[in-house]
């Protein structure tokens, strides 16, 4: 492998497979390393949810924290569009079925939660009405009688994981970037006007082989290695790892062709297109963690026997079909939020040339996170504001719980 690029990506996900794309497709030498397989973490892990509404997440704190989370709806809107016409683009499909998302209220507290959760998004220009119960049974007959409202959105739906990440990456390679996986990066330095990388390849044997590169640019889309990477650059990216649990169901007709949330409940829940009902919504799992208490990604999550009866309880209550469905498989994913819920994206603080993406709905952000970092890695000036998202809002040890 040659020793000099345009730009270093770290991370194989979507994220990083999109942004080598967008980058090969304007001419830059691109390499992309990944620690493992491409997709084999977060972005091939969660269920594939496009949400564009405020999630769960983002409401259960209270109005003023949603208000805060929705500073990331420009973000959204440029996803939700991106992703319409990003299989066209790229010549490959990636599973994208954008039908309609529901949030689901079972009591007048959280219909009423609704109404001012669509006010506030429709104040950023998000398409969203809120359903009385009758109303949102005419369109998603599936739902118990216990559901008393729900806000619509019709641009929310899904995106195949299994295949989304590798369409990217065949598309980058087709256009020239390189590809190199179980290839670990140990150390990021500056050295005077470009960065060296230094890689350590477990491809060639037992004994890895190490390499230092040369870039202009370096891109972190790393997931829950961004602080690690971070630290080596000598930036601060404070980012809070959660595992999460999921469970798919065997295949049965197709009955939801929308995306399914709760709005006082951690639900997400969905139809494939092959007909298995994919069960989330962020119910917790337990990182293994080092003998300091840091975590340790290269271990498989616990599973927690509560989360997994808690979705499904979530899951049921609102669609009782999904009941006696035989569950297949059920397995945690990782991904990152930050202290602040917004998510981390634009130039690494005191590191020229060095940027990063990451936190909160990574998966469904990916092609807009993608072009942010294309462009101020070609020099121009994104066409959405990166200020509430800028990784100088954070000072070592400030804000962090």
């Amino acid at each position: 492998m040659k020793s000099s690029f345009d730009v270093v990506i770290v991370g194989g996900g979507l994220l990083g497979c999109a942004v080598a794309w967008m980058l090969a497709r304007e001419g830059a030498d691109v390499l992309l390393v990944e620690r493992d397989q491409v997709n084999q973490h977060a972005s091939g892990q969660n269920a594939g949810s496009l949400h564009f509404q405020l999630e769960y997440r983002m409401i259960e704190k209270g109005i003023e924290a949603a208000k805060q989370a929705a500073e990331a709806m420009p973000l959204h809107l440029e996803a939700a569009r991106l992703w319409a016409g990003l299989a066209e683009e790229v010549g490959e499909p990636l599973g994208v079925v954008q039908r309609g998302g529901l949030m689901l209220a079972e009591n007048a507290a959280q219909a009423s939660l609704l109404e001012t959760k669509a006010e506030i998004e429709r104040s950023w220009g998000l398409d969203v009405d809120v359903l009385d119960g009758n109303e949102v049974r005419t369109i998603a007959p599936y739902l118990s009688e216990s559901v008393v409202a729900a806000s619509y959105c019709p641009i929310e739906g899904k995106a195949d994981t299994r295949t989304a990440g590798p369409t990217m990456a065949r598309a980058a390679i087709r256009l020239g970037a390189t590809v190199r996986t179980r290839t670990a990066v140990t150390d990021l330095h500056r050295n005077g006007s470009s960065w060296s990388v230094t890689l350590s390849d477990r491809n060639s044997g037992e004994s890895p082989r190490v390499q230092t590169v040369t870039a202009e640019s370096v891109i972190l889309t790393a997931g829950v290695w961004t602080t690690e990477l971070g630290n080596m650059l000598g930036g601060y990216l404070p980012t809070i790892p959660l595992a999460l649990t999921m469970t798919v169901t065997a295949k049965t007709e197709k009955f939801i062709p929308h995306l399914v949330q709760h709005a006082g409940a951690r639900l997400s829940l969905k139809q494939s297109l092959d007909g298995n009902v994919l069960i989330g919504g962020g119910w917790p799992a337990r990182l293994v963690t080092h003998a300091d208490g840091t975590p340790d990604f290269s271990v498989r999550p616990e599973l927690l026997r509560a989360s997994v009866a808690g979705n499904a309880r979530a899951a049921t209550a609102v669609v009782p079909r999904v009941g006696p469905l035989p569950a297949l498989r059920t397995w945690v994913g990782t991904t990152t939020v930050t202290p602040d819920q917004l998510p981390l994206v634009g130039p690494v603080p005191g590191a020229p040339g060095a940027f990063v993406a990451t936190g909160g709905s990574a998966f469904t952000l990916g092609p807009s996170f993608a072009q942010v970092l294309a462009e101020l890695a070609l020099g121009r000036k994104p066409g959405i504001d990166l200020t509430p998202y800028d990784p100088s809002r954070y000072e070592r040890g400030v804000g962090v719980s």
